[in-house]
């Protein structure tokens, strides 16, 4: 958190409310409060007589009496302020584009892809070919497209990887509507854990009998990352 963020921020009207990858984005007339929830962070709404509890670590305090708290247990979340345009701010200028725009399509992965030899899995989670593809949804997606994770992204067709992108978006998509995955102790806005766990068919399922074909799912490490595949249906 910056040493000078109360004086900035002191008599500041917030205009408007984005989001970029991870990121959180509380934009002003002369800069951005930009905040990363970190592993297990929350922003929540509470009156300005709460106290504050162990682990919040930061309190936006409107003139309505309301304070925007920023609780992160693991202390591995941040609070930065930027007056430049974001495109250009270090945090921001190499990322990918939305899953969920237009930006992002087969044919981005495709040109991206070519002459890459690392796993397609790796490639699809790398934050400057799409951001907020994460290993969940980046195992459901490749499960649903039927391509083998393990395979090298430059040796995967423009064909599969149109199928894949529009697959991405779906399986995004839904997770959203079922409010994200928990697992642990994810929680979304409104307090409650999401429920996309549920509709899981290969993500912490290694040994376990494949949806489709009942094949035994296989559990390896690509990228540091657990990856769960079957080896009939993804090839």
């Amino acid at each position: 958190v910056p040493d000078q963020l109360e004086q900035r921020l002191s008599g500041l009207q917030i205009s408007g409310v984005d989001r970029r990858a991870k990121y959180l984005l509380l934009r002003t007339e002369p800069g951005t409060l930009i905040i990363h929830l970190g592993m297990s962070g929350s922003l929540r709404i509470v009156d300005d007589t709460l106290s504050p509890g162990k682990h919040d670590h930061l309190d936006l305090v409107f003139d309505n009496s309301k304070v925007l708290r920023f609780c992160d247990p693991r202390r591995f979340g941040s609070v930065l302020w930027s007056e430049e345009p974001l495109e250009q701010h270090a945090l921001f200028k190499h990322l990918g584009p939305e899953p969920l725009t237009a930006a992002f399509d087969g044919h981005r992965l495709y040109l991206l892809s070519r002459n890459k030899k690392q796993p397609v899995k790796t490639f699809v989670m790398d934050n400057k070919v799409v951001v907020g593809v994460g290993n969940i949804y980046a195992n459901e997606a490749l499960f649903e497209a039927g391509i083998d994770p393990r395979r090298m992204a430059g040796k995967i067709s423009l064909r599969r990887y149109l199928l894949l992108a529009e697959i991405i978006k779906e399986v995004l998509s839904r997770a959203i509507e079922q409010g994200g995955t928990t697992l642990k102790d994810f929680v979304g806005g409104d307090g409650k854990p999401g429920y996309f766990q549920q509709q899981l068919k290969v993500y912490g399922r290694g040994g376990e009998s494949c949806p489709v074909c009942d094949t035994t799912l296989k559990a390896v490490r690509l990228g540091q990352r657990n990856t769960v595949y079957c080896p009939s249906c993804q090839r």
